[in-house]
């Protein structure tokens, strides 16, 4: 995909291969946010991390060939080609020392990248993610005991939407669909909210398309966990259907320098789900090992 609208605070990197499109908010020490997915674009963190701005310098990116980014080769969309855009894209933005956040399949990025090149980020952030595809099998057991039962069969048909999806609104109605499983509660009213902040994103559906018939890019970094030399903050929902508390366990206790927070009320969602205290974490994290953003 390939366009040359902009937004506030957006501009296109050129990283070698193909340009990334970032939006920046803030200023001071530079924290590069990377989206979930595949699929999807920055917009999926609407304004929920906001309050860091007021420190640091948050940098949302749209990944390879995800939202405003350019389409680069589809050889090149794979997990290791992303996380290598990660140095690339901080280089590129000259911004020496750096911090690093990713949520959901950006954690599989985040984390594929502190594995690939330890230290390169000073600082990383993995926010619902799993080291290992292994922790993923977990999900069909909690599908079958998903209720109430209308939903499960939602989300379910939702799943198997995305192997086929090809228009932007066919993308908003399956994510639509599958919210309920990603809040601890599936009813919860935040989720018509955030649906509403979130607005305006440019849905990449031939990357959808190819990760959800190739188990979504696939991560295989537990037995290599050691090798990441930077402090490590694991963000986790005890609720979450998706990535497990154990997987995010298993990375704060596998890197030589991991500090896990599990937020008692969320599910996958957690950002949204206990954002004060979400905020609150991270912030910590980055003023221990990073000093003030300002």
């Amino acid at each position: 995909m390939t366009t040359s609208d902009t937004e506030a605070g957006g501009r296109y990197v050129d990283i070698g291969d193909t340009r990334l499109y970032v939006v920046e908010r803030g200023d001071g020490y530079p924290l590069l946010v990377f989206h979930g997915g595949p699929g999807l674009d920055h917009h999926s963190f609407g304004d929920y991390l906001d309050a860091l701005a007021e420190e640091y310098r948050l940098i949302l990116v749209d990944q390879r060939s995800n939202g405003r980014s350019d389409r680069a080769p589809e050889d090149t969309w794979t997990l290791r080609q992303m996380a290598a855009d990660v140095g690339s894209l901080a280089r590129e933005l000259d911004l020496g020392r750096y911090a690093v956040l990713g949520h959901s399949y950006g954690a599989f990025v985040v984390l594929q990248h502190a594995v690939d090149f330890p230290g390169d980020a000073a600082q990383t952030i993995v926010s619902s993610g799993i080291p290992s595809a292994r922790f993923l099998e977990q999900i069909d057991r909690n599908l079958a005991a998903f209720e109430p039962v209308e939903l499960r069969e939602q989300v379910t048909d939702s799943w198997v939407r995305e192997k086929y999806v090809r228009t932007q609104e066919e993308v908003a109605e399956l994510l639509h669909d599958q919210l309920p499983f990603q809040f601890a509660d599936p009813r919860d009213p935040r989720i018509d909210e955030y649906e509403r902040r979130t607005s305006g994103a440019i849905y990449s559906t031939e990357v959808l398309r190819r990760f959800a018939s190739e188990e979504y890019g696939g991560i295989e970094v537990e037995d290599r966990l050691g090798d990441v030399t930077q402090p490590v903050l694991v963000l986790a929902g005890r609720h979450d259907r998706t990535c497990s508390v154990e997987a995010s366990q298993a990375i704060a206790e596998g890197v030589r320098q991991g500090e896990l927070v599990v937020f008692e009320s969320s599910g996958h969602m957690t950002f949204v789900e206990e954002n004060y205290a979400y905020i609150r974490a991270v912030r910590a994290f980055l003023l221990r090992h990073a000093g003030s953003g300002s």
